[in-house]
């Protein structure tokens, strides 16, 4: 295993959180809980954490709560980092100072980070035109009307366009915040915050396994049988009949089951988990992509490549130089 790569010199390590009259408390919590717990284990090069509000005064957030900014909108001109933890409301206009302090960090080099409802923040300044983005699933309709260049997967837990990044709902942005860390700091210390979180590093699935009623529970036990059988034999072939016949259900009765019980259809599933190993693999194995696939189930490199295109956006090489580099 390789040893925890500590954070780069290079990377700008001071994240700025706005603030703003109608907080959404819970959001502003997971950018607290990851970037402001202090984490001395982990080095000099950990996070700087400071909040900022458009005229530097008292805000009053959610559930009561009053927040004491470090300072104004300024203080985006030093951040490396800039997360928006959702808004005051869908339908509550976008303050130009805002607006402009947003453009003016993004060009500078800036990370934009939304959580939630952040995502229409993020996409009042244009920034967002012509990008991959997402929020909350009962917001995705309304952003994908209100902003058509946008392209809105409502599906996914995050979206990573770089130097602009989206979240889904609420907790997704725990997802988004780790997935960043991995980035900045490799898997082995993101792995590191995550348990001490108690909450796992990487997420299966996407938005659409919350959207979906819920089944009964002697389905989701015989359900949760066959995924225990389908992690264990990812390197097998799977044909949607030989997983009837393990489910001792008609192939149409499962489709139908294990929609409703995750949002998608078997071979999709299962694809995503095959995926989560081969990034795994990726980022603390120094196997070829070759071998990757192979122990993975995803068969071939080409192969490989077509779903981490299309899932990621990116290429399996370009992935674990990303997160893997020098781990």
């Amino acid at each position: 295993m390789p040893k925890p790569r500590r954070a780069s010199a290079k990377v700008n390590s001071r994240v700025a959180v706005l603030v703003y009259d109608g907080l959404c408390a819970f959001e502003f919590a997971c950018a607290a809980e990851i970037f402001g717990l202090a984490r001395p284990e982990l080095g000099a090069h950990w996070y700087r954490f400071e909040t900022c509000a458009p005229r530097a005064r008292p805000v009053r957030g959610q559930y009561g709560m009053q927040i004491k900014p470090d300072g104004g909108l300024d203080r985006l001109a030093a951040a490396g980092t800039v997360i928006v933890p959702g808004w005051a409301g869908i339908d509550a206009p976008v303050p130009q100072g805002i607006l402009d302090a947003l453009h003016k960090a993004h060009a500078r080099g800036a990370r934009l980070l939304s959580i939630c409802s952040g995502s229409f923040v993020l996409a009042a300044t244009g920034l967002l035109d012509g990008k991959r983005a997402t929020t909350h699933w009962r917001y995705a309709d309304t952003l994908r009307q209100r902003y058509p260049s946008i392209r809105v997967d409502a599906d996914v837990l995050y979206v990573d366009e770089g130097s602009l990044l989206t979240s889904a709902g609420s907790a997704a942005g725990l997802d988004l915040c780790l997935h960043l860390i991995r980035r900045d700091h490799g898997p082995d210390i993101a792995n590191q915050v995550a348990r001490r979180l108690v909450i796992p590093p990487h997420r299966d699935g996407g938005q659409a396994q919350f959207v979906q009623r819920p089944v009964q529970k002697s389905a989701h036990d015989n359900l949760a049988r066959l995924m225990d059988a389908m992690c264990s034999r990812l390197d097998q072939s799977l044909p949607i009949a030989e997983l009837a016949r393990m489910a001792a259900l008609s192939e149409r009765t499962l489709i139908r089951r294990f929609k409703d019980a995750t949002g998608t259809t078997p071979a999709d599933w299962l694809t995503g988990v095959r995926l989560d190993r081969a990034r795994e693999l990726l980022e603390v194995s120094s196997h070829s992509v070759d071998a990757v696939a192979q122990q993975s189930g995803l068969g071939t490199a080409t192969t490989m490549r077509h779903h981490f295109r299309r899932r990621f956006g990116t290429s399996p090489s370009a992935y674990r130089h990303r997160f893997a580099g020098d781990a």
